[in-house]
């Protein structure tokens, strides 16, 4: 991808399962889905926050856990339980007036991908699913859940000379 692209990103959109993590479920005996975050990712996450870009997650599960984690790294535009993305998302494009082609959008599977196709950035960690690597301008060379995000995060800011 071209620099230009990049340069042009003010907020970045994430999908939890698959991107934010690898996609494992650990079926607990409470009733729980476990997940696991990587430290990495959370870093870039706050870190963007700080230098004044929008961080918004959206995804179709709803898990109490994942809210706190989000919120525990300054995330306040936290939708979760979604059915349809794509709602939310021009929602959310229309009252905060964002244009899409300066968002980065990262997911890794079929309920992502008409999100994406209206991206200025459609990324994908290097392990999505083969129709959305075909539609993604940018591939993470790191799989969802370890570090793709962080990733994405730092090619963006750093060329923005922001990170």
């Amino acid at each position: 991808m071209s620099l230009p692209s990049l340069s042009a990103v003010r907020a970045f959109v994430l999908d939890v399962d698959g991107v934010l993590t690898d996609g494992t479920l650990l079926a607990l005996n409470s009733g729980e889905q476990a997940r696991t975050f990587h430290i990495r990712d959370g870093y870039a996450i706050r870190h963007a926050v700080a230098k004044g870009y929008r961080i918004v997650v959206i995804s179709g599960r709803e898990e109490e856990g994942v809210r706190r984690r989000l919120e525990s790294l300054d995330v306040h535009d936290i939708y979760l339980g979604v059915a349809d993305k794509m709602k939310i998302f021009n929602n959310y494009i229309n009252i905060h007036r964002l244009d899409p082609m300066y968002i980065a959008y990262m997911g890794d599977d079929m309920p992502d991908v008409e999100v994406m196709r209206r991206c200025g950035v459609a990324a994908c960690p290097n392990d999505a699913a083969a129709d959305v690597v075909a539609i993604s301008n940018y591939i993470a060379t790191l799989p969802g859940g370890r570090g793709a995000v962080r990733e994405l995060i730092e090619a963006v800011m750093k060329a923005q000379n922001t990170w």
